[in-house]
């Protein structure tokens, strides 16, 4: 028999930490075997104590995600029957209708931890892979300030989001910036809080800035 979950907001261990208050993660990883190993306990954790998991994925990698949710002792048919379980590829997230749209996607994370809560599901765990940003596709380069505005959002909410970047797609830049917009980060395997943390307003206002000295209407540096 499942557990049951006593509080939506007790602390949730997983990769060497704690997430407490703070539950936006950017995940730092190397290959996909780094990945599922440090991730799949946490998304069984979820299944066992009868949380909802919602994860976004590339489609060319959605029949290897589910499989390797299997092989870690999900069920996931019968989880995606009941609606614990629902992976959407990212053209049914971030790039609908062929683009990102920041604020739909914010929209959307709001829409998918009201509707968990609606279907008895104490907590959502989202987990996204992030490779999208790499797309060319419009509005890509609005990821750092989207993942900046998540943090508005998601302290109202006690449901944890892990970001997932492979390390080998995106370039350094880029990288300190993703770092700079999560307050908890995985790096080498270990959750721990992020002493590069900034707060949102803050770093709206340097993307602000950034902006305004080389003459563009983004806030997004380029990402390579």
């Amino acid at each position: 028999m499942a557990e049951t979950r006593a509080q939506s907001t007790d602390p949730i261990q997983f990769a060497g930490g704690t997430l407490t208050r703070h539950k936006h993660v950017c995940a730092f990883f190397r290959n996909q075997d780094e990945e599922y190993r440090v991730l799949l306990p946490f998304i069984r954790e979820g299944f066992e104590l009868s949380d909802k998991a919602f994860h976004i994925v590339d489609p060319k990698l959605r029949g290897s995600h589910l499989e390797r949710l299997e092989s870690g002792g999900i069920r996931v048919k019968e989880t995606q029957q009941t609606g614990q379980l629902e992976v959407r590829n990212w053209e049914d997230a971030y790039l609908r209708d062929g683009h990102f749209d920041q604020h739909r996607m914010l929209a959307l994370i709001e829409q998918v931890f009201a509707e968990g809560r609606s279907g008895a599901f104490a907590l959502t765990r989202l987990v996204a892979h992030m490779e999208w940003a790499l797309e060319d596709r419009p509005g890509v380069n609005d990821l750092i300030e989207y993942e900046t505005r998540l943090n508005h959002i998601l302290p109202k909410y006690p449901d944890p989001v892990i970001c997932a970047y492979d390390t080998a797609k995106f370039g350094g830049g880029i990288m300190i910036d993703i770092m700079r917009t999560h307050p908890m980060i995985i790096i080498g395997g270990v959750l721990q809080e992020n002493p590069f943390f900034v707060s949102p307003d803050e770093f709206l206002g340097e993307l602000q800035k950034r902006a305004t000295g080389r003459g563009s209407t983004s806030l997004q540096p380029a990402l390579v």
